[in-house]
This record gives C-alpha cells, structure tokens and sequence, in this order.
C-alpha cells in the first residue's frame, strides 16, 4: 500500500463525469470518491472538454446525453477529433432508454450505455470494465 499521498493520488483512476445536473454530479462524485479507487472531475457542460481533457488526463468519461448547448454525441464527436480526448473511452449515462439513442452513441464511439437513474454499483462495474479497455 502507498503511504505517499501523492503516489496514492496517482494509483487512483481519473474520472471526468459531464452532467448539467449539479445533484447528479455531486452524488456521483460523492459515491465514485468514497471507493477511493477514483480521482473525480465535474463539469456542468461540455463547452471546456477539451481543455479539461488536456490539463486532467482522464482515464474514463462519463457523459449525458440531453445537455444545453452541447449535448453527449456531440462532446464525443469532439473528443474522436482530437488525440488525446479520442484514446478515452467514454461511457453515457443518460435518462434516454431507447435504442435509436443507445445506437446513436454507439455510433460515435461510445464503450459503454448507462440509464438514469444509475445503480452505483452497475456504474462501477462499467467503469472498471472500460479501464481495461484502455
């Protein structure tokens, strides 16, 4: 076990989760830190993703779907345009349940579908299985 906090800090996995609802964000940051397996970053939009992806180095993204301004599929389609955002997998979790929109982000790329309202513990298990990936 690390006893440097520092190192501690870098053994955890870094996760950047996208969500214009702050209670959305703030449980989920709540309930990913408390396993103390992951680092969290929140953004309420997805405006700065790129900017966020350069300076953070997220290991896996969380996003919505249904967002002002930019929504999920189009945080995606910026993110396979650049080099860094393209290697991160990206996971949805969005309110959306139908196949079109599942089809629709799997489309641009996406490694993994959740459906608010998230079970913590399905969250975690699709996070773990997208680091694999990475």
């Amino acid at each position: 076990m690390a006893h440097d906090p520092q190192e501690a800090l870098e053994q955890k996995k870094k996760i950047l989760v996208i969500d214009d609802e702050e209670d959305f964000l703030k449980i989920t940051k709540l309930n990913l830190e408390k396993t103390e397996k992951y680092r969290v970053m929140t953004l309420a939009s997805g405006k700065d993703v790129l900017s966020v992806v350069h300076s953070f180095l997220p290991d896996v993204i969380l996003v919505d779907l249904l967002m002002p301004e930019l929504g999920g599929l189009e945080i995606c389609e910026i993110l396979n345009q650049d080099p860094v955002g393209k290697r991160v997998p990206v996971i949805v979790l969005s309110a959306l349940n139908k196949d079109v929109d599942k089809y629709k982000a799997f489309k641009v790329g996406v490694v993994d579908y959740l459906v608010k309202p998230i079970e913590k513990n399905a969250l975690i298990e699709k996070l773990e299985k997208a680091l694999q990936f990475k």
